[in-house]
Parts: structure tokens; C-alpha cells; sequence
């Protein structure tokens, strides 16, 4: 694990999020004191659509303004 400050970080991010990708992690600090962990984001897997077919309702009246709320409507 690495730690490099900020204007390193800026001048080198390429390199940085490469290694991060490798699998290295990179600390990014401030004045020598760690702020921030580079790391590489983990694949959560395949969306698929339709997973929530019939389980999810729009009310019929969805688009119709309250009419509580006319007040507010110029």
C-alpha cells in the first residue's frame, strides 16, 4: 500500500488508478496525512430487466395534481 499526497496524486492519476486496477491500493493524503483510498470498484453483475414485474403499482390518479396544491401553481 502506497500513500501519495495530493499533487502527486493529480500529476501521476493515470498511473494511479492503473496499479489500483492491478490491485494495488493507493492512500492519498494532505500534508502526509491520509485522506483517501483509491480502490477499484467491484462488479456487482448483470442488470436484468423486468426483475420487479408485478411487484410495483402506479396509483391511477399518478399525474393528477393535488388539488391541495393549486395554491402553489402560478
Amino acid at each position: 500500500m502506497e500513500t501519495v499526497n495530493i499533487h502527486k496524486a493529480k500529476t501521476t492519476l493515470s498511473s494511479l488508478i492503473e496499479r489500483t486496477l492491478k490491485g494495488e491500493k493507493i492512500i492519498i493524503a494532505r500534508n502526509g496525512k491520509p485522506l483517501v483510498t483509491l480502490s477499484k470498484i467491484k462488479k456487482t453483475g448483470k442488470r436484468v430487466g423486468g426483475k420487479y414485474k408485478g411487484q410495483i403499482w402506479i396509483a391511477p390518479d399518478f399525474d393528477k395534481t393535488p388539488t391541495e396544491f393549486n395554491k402553489y401553481i402560478k
